[in-house]
Order: C-alpha cells, then structure tokens, then sequence
C-alpha cells in the first residue's frame, strides 16, 4: 500500500554520497533497482537520476525496517532515511562504492507490476515497444544522461549568445502556410472556418522580420515541424538553434558560430574544437566526397579519370564521357583480394543510386585482375592506376554515367565500403568542415522548374548577380553548412534583404507577381522599411546531442520521440477526434482510403 510523505524530505541525490558523508544522517528517494534477502540482511540498489546508492537493512539493528524492505521489488517507489557508512566490500566502478547506506527507516511510496522492459543500460528491446513504455526507457540510467547532456548543451548554448548580446525571443507556432520545402502540418481554425494555420517548419520568416524591427542579435531554441517521410534520423518534429544578426557577412556569421560549438564541445564534452574550421566549396566536396556533407574521417576520395580512358574502347566509358557525363574511380587501400561476391554485391548497391554498374582494378603482386582490362591498352591501365595513387593490394572501383549519377553512387559507395570495412570503429574524432558556396537554386524536372537550393530567402553571391535570370543554375549562394563526421550540424545564409532583388528572385522560382505576395507578401512589405542586410544559422539541436552522447539514433535524444510511421506506440497519437470537435470546425468526414 502506498505510504505518504507526510513532511518527510530527501535531503540528497542517490548518486552524490561520497565519503565525506560518512555518518551523516540522510534521506534518500528513489526506485528500487534489485534486492538480495541474504537471511539476516536485505540490500537495495536504490537508482534516482544521479545514480545508484546500496542500501543495508539489518534483522537485528531494526526488525521493523528490515521486514519491510523484504517486502519490496524492482521499480518500487521509496524513501529511506539512515546513516551513511564505510562499505564493508567496496565496489571502485561505482562513484558511490565507497559508501552505502544503513537503513533505518523506509516509506513505500508507490508499488510497481513487473515492468515490460529491463532498467538497465544497453536494454536489446525493439524500439516499438521502448516508445510504448517510453516512461520507463527514460528511467534507464543511460537514457537520463543523455537528456542531461541535452539539458546541459541547452544551457551553454544560452549562455553564450547572452554573453554575445543575443536576445532570445520566440516566434509563432500558429502561422501562415508558406510551403516553400516539406509540407506543412496544417491546424484548422474554428473561428475563420475553412481557414488554416500552419505550424512552422522554422522560424525563418519571423527572425528575418525581427532583423527589420531592429532586434539586430536574435536566436531562439525553437521546436519545428515537418510532414515529411521519415527516414532513419528525422522526427516529424524537432529543436533548432535558430540564430540570426544584422549588419553582418558571412565571416561574422561564421565566427560566432565556430566558437559557440566550440564552446559546447569543451563545456559539454570536454572535447577541444580547433578553430577556425576547415572549409570547402561545394563543388569541391561533390567532386571529391560525392557529398555535400562530406565524412573527412577518411580518405578514399572520388578521382576523375575520364581523361585516361577517354580513347579506350570500353563503350560504356566513352559513351558516358560522349554524353557529357564522366568516369570516376575511388581507390580502397589493400582489398585487392576482395572476392567475386562481394565485388557483384558492391555493383548491386550502386545500382539504387542509378549507376548501370560497377568496373574494378584490382591491383594483385603478381597481376593485374579486371573484367575491362581487355579494353584498356597498358597505358591506359597504367594511367588510372597512377591518377588514383595505386599501389600493390589496392582496388580501384569505377562508375561511368553523367555526373550526377557518378558522384552520388561513388559518394554513396565511399561511405558503405567504409562501414563494411569497420574503417572508422576506433575512431572517435571530430572532424569538422564548413561547406561553402552551394548552388542557389536546383532544376526540378518533374515540376519543370528551378527550386531554391536551400529557400528563397538566399543571397546570390556578388560576382553571380549577373546570371540570376539568365543562368540561374550558374549562381552560388552566400550559404554555409557546418557538417561533423559526415552529419549537416546546421546551415544557414545571408538573406536577400532588398525587395526588388527579392521579386527577381521569386520570378526565378516560378513565382508569379501576385503569387509571390500572396505567400510571402507580409515579409516583402516589411522590406520596403528599410530592412538591414541579415544572415543566420540554424543548428540541429537533436544532431548536436547525438554527437555529444555518442549514439546514433535520433529518438535517443528525444524525450518523445514519434517511430518511423510519424506514430507515438504510447500516447497512441495521432487518432481519430469526436464528431462534435470536427462540427465545431466545419469539418466532415471523408472516405478513409485503406
């Protein structure tokens, strides 16, 4: 039965008793984590978010206390009030293993059933079933200290913009639509009916805005939404440190972000982040990395040998190179004995990126072993082999087709060949790099029409302004990335901040006049205020804490994370809502399609 405080107060955390407590009188809170009955003691591992504390009752120093904590089981809710002493069998892997507790009072707060999961670290339970007892994940000792370490970072982060004179302020969570990206989750609205709001899927519009209203350092730790397909580290909603300042250029912007990550790494981690950041163009990351958040951990760079084979008589290589694509080759440094099966496998793989196949050199002692050889005369073999830096043991991996294809494929296959090949197990770096001038917009076939590569909201580079409209696939952005090992941290622009250059940029677009003020018509009237020139940088702060906890997986950083159908196993979310809420929205039912 359960048992009431009645005045009683814990006095310390499980975790911080230490030595320097011994004798002290306490009163600890806290989950049982096991019971050993060894006849005349009961010991309880007691577990709050601090850590686990052991806990002796004795039959003969109080019979009463002794009888209840046989009583107990795992998970139960207690109190337990006593004196700290010297452990008679210390446990040097526990912070406190020095010292446990002798019980002389215990309070049964709350019983518990046998839980559906074990709390405990490393739990190998399907990850449906975790979000359905979500509530109980979260008390595995694991899971608290990584939303401690999130905590944590949330608080450098504020910090330091406030001691940079950053003003945090938030922005709506109830907008316009201005679909521009992913789609919009959309809220019907009572009071205008057949109207809808939209939740953002950023605050960008609203942090421009402020730069015109002359708040000229904002950021904000701001929740945003997108419906989009999930894959394996996206949530339909998630954090984003969104900063953004007046009167800067892309160096201003640049610094104060190398050294706010720099700061979180130290303070979070202890973790130094040599500054300033190494930065690559995006031309240079697709071309050498096939990526344009390339993982520099490792080398096993993209090389163009469409030179050397240029005249072979392989027809897939001088097809692609006729066609105005090219071939490239990256080297994987001693596998040249890499088998028949695992070579097709690779070929298969770079076919879900588009890739017609897979052409491979390998480079043995005593032979040189490929399925194009008889096509390449010896010094066009010789001449591959020396472009990519061959040495004996090496294979040499090839795709031939137009650019596009050739840089993802081979991008894709540097990644997978470095993770079959355990190539980056040990290492526990971290590799930063800026990624600089990205294509302002991208030609979408489908739509026959240019979207923005990153939004509309984009500055062209100086030097570019004169193919805006003429060669619109030629401009480069004044856009950064930062990437970590291979992962976009966050990335961010200089805004177009001149109204005029704002309308040319939203005809680039496909955007009409009225359909460009009709979406977006509030920020282009702000700009004839006297808008100042603006850039920022969003963070993600979901991605941050993932590197900073050492897991891979994003729900792990999420208190509530949704799985991978956008659906949360506990609260059962979303699910159908009564006819008398759809009434007062003037909405009725359609056919579900099944």
């Amino acid at each position: 039965m359960a048992e009431a405080l009645n005045g009683l107060k814990r006095t310390n955390m499980c975790g911080d008793l230490r030595e320097t407590h011994i004798s002290n009188k306490v009163t600890v809170m806290g989950w049982v984590g096991t019971k050993r009955n060894l006849g005349g003691l009961v010991f309880i591992d007691l577990r709050d978010r601090t850590g686990l504390l052991q806990v002796v009752f004795g039959e003969e120093i109080n019979k009463e206390a002794f009888q209840k904590a046989d009583l107990v089981k795992p998970e139960y809710c207690i109190a337990i009030t006593g004196e700290i002493i010297k452990r008679q069998s210390p446990n040097d892997n526990m912070p406190t293993g020095q010292v446990e507790l002798k019980g002389a009072s215990i309070k049964i707060l709350s019983e518990s059933e046998t839980p559906p999961i074990y709390i405990k670290e490393d739990l190998d339970a399907s990850e449906n079933i975790r979000l359905k007892y979500r509530y109980l994940d979260l008390r595995r000792p694991d899971m608290q200290k990584i939303l401690m370490i999130r905590h944590k970072t949330a608080k450098v982060i504020r910090d330091f913009l406030d001691e940079n004179g950053f003003l945090e302020i938030e922005t709506p969570m109830l907008t316009k639509s201005t679909p521009e990206g992913a789609r919009d989750y959309l809220v019907p609205s009572r009071n205008y009916p057949g109207n809808f709001y939209a939740l953002p899927q950023s605050p960008q519009l609203f942090k421009q805005l402020l730069m015109v209203s002359g708040y000229d350092k904002y950021f904000q730790i701001a929740r945003c939404f997108r419906d989009e397909d999930l894959r394996s580290n996206r949530q339909p909603e998630f954090t984003q440190v969104d900063i953004e300042m007046s009167f800067v250029e892309e160096e201003d912007v640049i610094a104060v972000n190398e050294a706010l990550i720099k700061k979180v790494f130290k303070e979070v981690v202890n973790e130094d982040v040599m500054l300033p950041m190494k930065r690559i163009t995006y031309k240079e990351a697709m071309d050498k990395y096939g990526s344009d958040k390339p993982d520099l951990r490792f080398g096993m760079e993209i090389v163009d040998i469409s030179e050397e084979v240029r005249e072979c008589e392989f027809v897939v290589f001088k097809n692609a190179i006729d066609n105005g694509g090219s071939v490239r080759a990256i080297k994987v440094t001693n596998s040249a004995d890499m088998g028949r099966k695992k070579l097709d496998k690779l070929g298969e793989f770079v076919k879900t990126y588009k890739a017609k196949g897979l052409a491979y050199i390998a480079y043995k002692e005593d032979e040189i072993k490929s399925p194009i050889a008889k096509f390449l005369s010896e010094t066009q073999m010789q001449a591959i082999l020396n472009k990519v830096e061959a040495k004996t043991g090496d294979l040499v991996l090839i795709v031939a087709d137009k650019d596009s294809i050739v840089l993802q494929s081979l991008g894709a296959l540097r990644l997978q060949l470095a993770k079959e090949l355990e190539i980056l197990k040990d290492n526990v770096e971290f590799n930063f790099v800026w990624v600089t001038e990205f294509p302002l917009v991208d030609y979408n076939e489908e739509e026959n029409r240019y979207v923005a590569a990153h939004h509309p909201f984009t500055m062209p580079m100086d030097e570019d302004l004169q193919y805006l409209e003429s060669e619109p696939g030629r401009v480069r952005a004044k856009a950064y990335d930062m990437v970590l090992n291979g992962e976009e941290l966050g990335g961010g622009s200089i805004r177009i901040h001149d109204s005029s250059l704002q309308e040319t940029m939203f005809k680039v677009l496909g955007f009409t006049q009225e359909k460009a003020w009709e979406r977006f018509g509030f920020l282009l009237e702000a700009f004839k205020f006297g808008p100042p020139p603006h850039g920022g940088l969003a963070f993600g702060l979901d991605r941050i804490v993932m590197f900073l906890a050492g897991t891979e997986n994003i729900k792990d950083v999420i208190a509530f994370p949704k799985n991978q159908n956008a659906f949360c196993p506990m609260t059962q979310a979303p699910n159908m809502v009564d006819d008398k809420q759809l009434e007062e929205l003037g909405i009725t039912k359609a056919e579900i399609k099944k």
